[in-house]
């Protein structure tokens, strides 16, 4: 009887195991990466994380002069959608995304009036004031510019008057 082992099996010149791997860490002893940055740093937020917190903080500084917007909703979109056709019907249900394109420039943002249970409402479209800004900071100016004419809107009253801040940046 022969007692000897067997060569091992190969695939394509690279021994193949038969059973589990053993478990090592990477290649330099240092285990697997974590995250580029925690939770708390800035640099984990993503863009509409931050977009949101800015209308957030814009609405919260105007609240605290006009409480009446407390009952009023803060509504963050991508992008406003055109009308779908002469008739006025929206593809939007709720009608916060459908506007009047009038071929010159896109809104930044608008107010939708309350109708039946649903409270008056303020909606920021995203993507045209990111594309409009070119920095953090401005993007910031501009955010509360735009809450600040929506407000405005909403109240029947200047921007000026509204936030004395206001066009001053």
């Amino acid at each position: 009887m022969d007692n000897r082992v067997p060569p091992p099996a190969t695939t394509g010149g690279v021994p193949s195991r038969s059973g589990p791997r053993p478990r090592h860490r990477d290649r330099h002893g240092r285990g697997m990466r974590g995250p580029i940055a925690p939770p708390q740093v800035p640099l984990s937020v993503s863009r509409g994380e931050a977009f949101v917190d800015l209308v957030h903080d814009s609405a919260e500084r105007l609240e605290r002069r006009w409480p009446q917007l407390a009952s009023v909703d803060f509504v963050i979109r991508e992008v406003p959608v055109a009308r779908s056709d002469a008739g006025g019907a929206l593809s939007d249900p709720d009608g916060l995304d459908a506007f009047d394109f009038d071929g010159e420039s896109v809104p930044l943002g608008r107010y939708v009036a309350a109708h039946g249970d649903a409270p008056d409402r303020i909606v920021i479209y995203r993507r045209p004031v990111e594309i409009r800004a070119k920095g953090r900071e401005e993007r910031a100016l501009l955010v509360h510019e735009v809450v600040v004419e929506q407000v405005a809107e909403l109240l029947g009253l200047a921007p000026e008057s509204v936030d004395p801040r206001y066009g001053q940046d």
